[in-house]
């Protein structure tokens, strides 16, 4: 070993006096640190009090109580004292054991001739070239502790999202149960999970702060902020003294925000959370209130009653509670507004910055599935608005600091100058409706004459009726008349036509007023496309995710059934990575982003959403991507919706594409959320080789794409399955990670697939991954006279 130590050393310098620059050149073994400039960090190697592991982190120097905020290798300790952080080219940072093999890496994927690294007096490490340009840097990684300066949160143009992860326990710095995140989904707040489940959540910013965290309010000691934009939403603060102080995740879940006193030379608690049962996410159920000062603590909001009484009574409150008079949203409704309360979950939500409160009421009042509207920023007396969908869930009783919400009510609920404001509006409402009535008479009797055999009537009038029911009773979309579609497709002219489905033709068109939209117009005599059509509206208008195609509206006029989609200008994947001369337009970063994109949209679904969607055909033509190459689930005709506990269904229509569909799906019917992993691992490993499953030809095999894969894999040759068009940007610890995690998603036996939940995070830490086992349909062909059997190989 000593000999192995002196051969590096040759070629090597190690860092022979303090400084906060590791370079090609000058390294650091254990025993030896690097200082940060104004000398408030100090990064080396630790043990933890109770274990001999080896550990590279970064610590506090001026503070006698050794607080490490930062760990490299938490998943992969040093097993002794013989380790070594160096710099490497083309620009990576790496920390190598006693045998030379290393055990950890940054990630940067820029290829430099001179990388450095650097810790920095904010306690940030980072790696860049000469002209001082950031590869990497550990406030994007962070470990348990959230410092001055961190962004946490989401970065919507590289797909990176940053959070900490506590301790496995206090004595284990691998990553344990709990992690702390700013949500961007709906209106930002942050969250903290066990795993894929919500514990605790803070609620909406307000301009102020949190509106479920009255103690984090305006101090002297720091300073912060949450910024959402397009291209990015984080929460973040900034010292505003000289006072130390940092916010942790502790590794039973509670986030802590701690000060160092220099009287007693010890850390001091600031503020922790969650710090009661109320804090407990959802406890007392939809449109139920937490109150610690009730011996009940779980209570009705009023003008509500528990829905399940008799488990109410046994302190069940999971079902929580219903209006005592249901909402009649064609005959008018109203709001009540009900103060003092940490507002409800956002996830559900929608917001504007430049709308009044009135003006949110108004909106509120003509969206039927609007459930309650606010202020959205308290710091100025109030502006903006925020609005729900849906129940309302986790709210909390906040004496003398909760907030204002205006919850929807049927108008018997309000008092007399509710009820009286609900009359003006039903009044002006039906006379409206009158004239708009009148209008449309008008209009029909011109389309009429204008187009008086647009298509013919070949489906029964039953089933039209009962699309027309479901979308009153299911859905709240905007309606577009027939006219604006034609004008905008030109008559569905065969030169805006961008496709044909399953469903039917897709047009590109221009709406008045600019806006590129995609037209689904169902087929003609199709019945399969009526049941899509059915199913598409009905599913995907309850989804909101920016990862998967947004619907804008639809048109039910007659025998037309039309759908309108968000414009995806650089249509489908498969476009660009099965295209020689397109795909190398998609570099490594860009086919990563997309995977992570893609994975994160199936979560949504299966996890997330206030339905548990199976899409069953996830495929590389179904996953569209925007002008900024973001990735977009489409295509939800087949998809099927789970309720309650269910997990998984039979069917006898079994529908998908052949080369995606997992085998127990194939061969029997059976899907579940396992069927859409399976799926989802042919599209990473197509992603990554820029070839089809289903056509994949290899001189010396006649195995498939999977097949193909495994053996690589089997052989420790996975690079060789990687696109050469992409040679020159990728990353090589992330690609043999992303092509670990497809062959996981596609083992044979649904059980032993990871769920997506797994997969996401996997995708985007650096993690001991589970060996893969044979995948699904892991053929053998044999191609005779131009056509194709298929034997199925026994396992082995």
């Amino acid at each position: 070993m000593l000999l192995l130590l002196s051969i590096f050393c040759l070629t090597h310098n190690i860092a022979s006096s303090v400084t906060d620059t590791l370079t090609t050149t000058i390294f650091i073994k254990d025993g030896e640190t690097i200082i940060s400039s104004g000398g408030s960090f100090e990064l080396g190697f630790f043990s933890t009090s109770k274990s001999t592991n080896r550990y590279v982190g970064i610590w506090y120097k001026k503070i006698s109580i050794q607080t490490v905020v930062w760990v490299a290798n938490r998943e992969v300790p040093l097993l002794n004292t013989y380790g070594v952080l160096e710099v490497i080219k083309p620009g990576l940072l790496v920390l190598r054991n006693d045998t030379k093999n290393i055990i950890w890496t940054s990630n940067s994927s820029m290829p430099v001739q001179n990388p450095v690294a650097q810790l920095l007096d904010t306690g940030n490490l980072v790696v860049k070239d000469a002209n001082g340009t950031f590869l990497w840097q550990s406030f994007d990684y962070p470990t348990d502790t959230f410092l001055p300066g961190m962004k946490l949160g989401r970065n919507f143009v590289t797909g990176l999202e940053v959070y900490i992860s506590a301790w496995k326990s206090y004595e284990d710095p691998a990553p344990g149960e709990y992690t702390y995140h700013c949500d961007p989904t709906g209106y930002p707040q942050n969250f903290v999970k066990k795993g894929a489940v919500l514990q605790f959540r803070t609620g909406p910013w307000n301009g102020l702060g949190f509106s479920g965290a009255p103690g984090l309010r305006k101090n002297p000691i720091f300073s912060y902020e949450v910024v959402f934009n397009a291209k990015e939403v984080y929460y973040s603060y900034k010292l505003l003294g000289s006072t130390i102080t940092r916010f942790t995740l502790s590794p039973n879940g509670v986030g802590q925000r701690w000060t160092w006193d220099n009287q007693t030379r010890s850390w001091i608690i600031y503020l922790s959370a969650p710090n009661d049962n109320c804090d407990s996410y959802g406890l007392c159920g939809a449109y139920g209130s937490c109150d610690t000062g009730n011996s009940e603590i779980c209570g009705c909001l009023d003008k509500f009653s528990p829905k399940d009484p008799d488990k109410w009574a046994n302190r069940d409150w999971s079902n929580g509670c219903i209006r005592k008079v249901p909402l009649d949203c064609q005959n008018g409704d109203g709001f009540l507004k009900y103060s003092g309360f940490k507002l409800p979950d956002t996830h559900n939500s929608s917001y504007s910055k430049n709308m009044s409160l009135e003006e949110c009421r108004r909106v509120c009042l003509n969206t039927c599935s609007c459930t309650a509207y606010s202020s959205l920023d308290i710091s100025n007396g109030g502006s903006g608005c925020l609005l729900w969908y849906g129940d309302l869930i986790d709210m909390k009783v906040i004496s003398g600091a909760g907030q204002d919400i205006y919850i929807r009510m049927a108008s018997s609920e309000l008092g007399s100058d509710g009820k009286k404001r609900v009359l003006i509006m039903s009044l002006s409402l039906s006379l409206g409706m009158l004239l708009l009535g009148f209008s449309l008479i008008l209009v029909l009797r011109r389309r009429k004459k204008a187009f008086p055999k647009l298509r013919k009537d070949g489906i029964p009038g039953d089933i039209l009726d009962e699309v027309h029911i479901d979308h009153k009773k299911d859905l709240e979309l905007p309606i577009f008349e027939l006219s604006i579609i034609i004008e905008a497709t030109n008559n569905f002219s065969i030169n805006n036509k961008l496709g044909q489905g399953g469903f039917g033709p897709v047009y590109k068109g221009v709406l008045r007023e600019g806006q590129e939209v995609a037209v689904k117009r169902l087929s003609e005599n199709s019945m399969q496309g009526l049941d899509e059509f059915k199913t598409e509206v009905i599913c995907i208008a309850k989804l909101q995710h920016r990862n998967l195609v947004k619907l804008l509206g639809c048109c039910i006029e007659g025998i037309e059934k039309i759908l309108i989609y968000e414009y995806m200008p650089n249509k489908s994947l498969d476009f660009f990575i099965f295209d020689r001369s397109r795909s190398g337009l998609l570099d490594w970063p860009k086919r990563l982003h997309i995977i992570q994109g893609i994975a994160r949209g199936i979560l949504y679904l299966h996890q997330d959403s206030r339905l548990r969607i199976i899409h069953r055909d996830l495929k590389a033509s179904n996953i569209l991507l925007d002008a900024d190459m973001n990735p977009k689930i489409s295509d939800f005709g087949t998809a099927k919706s789970f309720g309650g506990n269910e997990t998984e269904a039979n069917t006898c229509r079994i529908v998908g594409t052949r080369g995606y569909m997992s085998p127990e799906y194939a061969g029997e019917g059976l899907f579940s959320v396992k069927s859409d992993v399976f799926s989802f691992g042919v599209l990473v490993l197509e992603i990554l080789s820029g070839k089809r499953n289903t056509v994949f030809f290899y001189q010396g095999h006649n195995l498939n794409l999977l097949g193909h894969a495994w053996n690589l894999y089997k052989d420790g040759r996975e690079l060789e399955l990687v696109d050469s068009r992409i040679v020159n940007s990728w990353h090589s610890l992330e690609l043999l990670r992303s092509i670990h995690v497809g062959l996981l998603c596609v083992q044979q036996c649904p059980e032993d697939r990871p769920d997506v939940s797994s997969v996401v995070f996997m995708l985007g830490n650096e993690v001991l991954l589970p060996e893969a086992k044979q995948p699904g349909f892991f053929m053998e062909r044999t191609i005779v006279n131009a056509e194709m059997s298929i034997t199925l190989l026994e396992a082995r």
